[in-house]
C-alpha cells in the first residue's frame, strides 16, 4: 500500500483538525503546574476536544484485545510515549511532562505533542527540552519534495546524537490522515537518501523522541506506558507537517491557548 496524498478538500479537513489538535494542546500546556495530576490534565483535554467539535482519537483505540484508556497521552520524566492519566500521579516542581493530543474532527486526524517543564528543572533537562525541539524543527526542514524520509530520520538522528542524547528506536513518526497511522513510517535515526521519495501532498507526524541516558525502552504492566529501559527522562515534540512545492507547512497551528475558566478553576491551586 502507498502513501497517500491528500488532495484539496482532504488537505483543507486536515488543517482543520490540526488546528484544533494544537489548539488542545496549547490549553493543556497552560494547565500544567506542581499539584495538578496528569488526570485532570486528561480530563480537561477530553472537554476541550468537545467544546471545538472533536473527540480523542486515542479514546478507545485498540491493539489486539486492549484499548486504550484515556483521551491524552500524558508522559511523566522517564515516560517517554502513551502515558495513562491517572488521580494517583501528581506533577511536582523539577518534573517533566509531555503531552501528546490525538483528534479527530470531521473524518481526518491531527496529531501533535510537546514536553515542557514542571516549575523548575534541571540544567541537563532543560537542554534536553531546548535539543528535543530543535531536532523536530531540524527534521521538519527535511521535508522537502524530491527528499526521502531517510533525511528527516539523518537530520534529527545527527542532532540529537551531537549533543549527547539518543533516540527513542521502537517507536517512530508516520503518516497521518483519515487513520491515525498511514505510511510512511519515520525514524528518528537513519541515513539520507533512504526511504521513500517526499512528494506533494503528503501529511507527515514527525516526532522526535529523545532520551538523556541511553535508546532502550519498555513497556509498563498496563501494556502502553512506554519508558525509558534505564529510567533516564525522556523527551517528545510532534507537528503535523503538509509536503508542498513551496516547502514544508506545519499544520499544527493553534487557533488560540486561552484555557476555560471552567477548566481551570477545576484544577487544584
Amino acid at each position: 500500500m502507498g502513501i497517500p496524498l491528500k488532495n484539496k478538500e482532504g488537505i483543507a479537513r486536515m488543517r482543520e483538525a490540526c488546528a484544533i489538535a494544537s489548539t488542545v494542546l496549547y490549553q493543556l500546556k497552560d494547565l500544567v503546574r506542581p499539584g495538578v495530576t496528569t488526570f485532570d490534565l486528561d480530563q480537561a483535554g477530553r472537554e476541550f476536544m468537545a467544546k471545538l467539535g472533536a473527540r480523542s482519537a486515542c479514546y478507545g483505540y485498540q491493539i489486539g484485545s486492549r484499548r486504550f484508556p484515556a483521551h491524552t497521552c500524558i508522559s511523566v520524566n522517564e515516560e517517554v510515549v502513551h502515558g495513562i492519566g491517572s488521580l494517583k500521579r501528581v506533577l511536582h516542581d523539577g518534573d517533566l511532562v509531555s503531552l501528546d493530543v490525538v483528534v479527530w474532527a470531521n473524518g481526518y486526524i491531527g496529531d501533535n505533542a510537546l514536553t515542557m517543564p514542571v516549575g523548575l528543572i534541571s540544567p541537563e533537562n532543560e537542554k534536553l527540552l531546548h535539543v528535543t525541539e530543535e531536532a523536530l524543527r531540524i527534521g521538519v526542514a527535511q521535508a522537502q519534495i524530491g527528499h526521502r524520509i531517510g533525511d528527516i530520520s539523518h537530520a534529527i538522528q545527527t542532532h540529537v546524537e551531537a549533543n549527547g542524547f539518543s533516540v527513542v528506536r521502537d517507536l517512530v513518526g508516520h503518516g497521518v490522515g483519515i487513520s491515525m497511522h498511514e505510511e510512511p513510517q519515520i525514524p528518528n535515526f537513519g541515513k539520507r537518501g533512504k526511504g521513500d521519495v517526499i512528494k506533494p501532498g503528503m501529511t507527515l507526524a514527525i516526532e522526535p523522541m529523545v532520551n538523556r541516558g541511553g535508546h532502550r525502552t519498555k513497556t509498563l504492566s498496563d501494556g502502553w506506558t512506554v519508558v525509558t529501559t534505564d529510567g533516564s527522562p525522556s523527551a517528545h515534540f510532534e507537528h503535523t507537517v503538509l509536503t508542498t512545492e513551496r516547502g514544508p507547512e506545519i499544520l499544527t497551528v493553534p487557533r488560540s491557548t486561552t484555557a476555560s475558566v471552567h477548566a481551570l478553576t477545576a484544577l487544584p491551586a
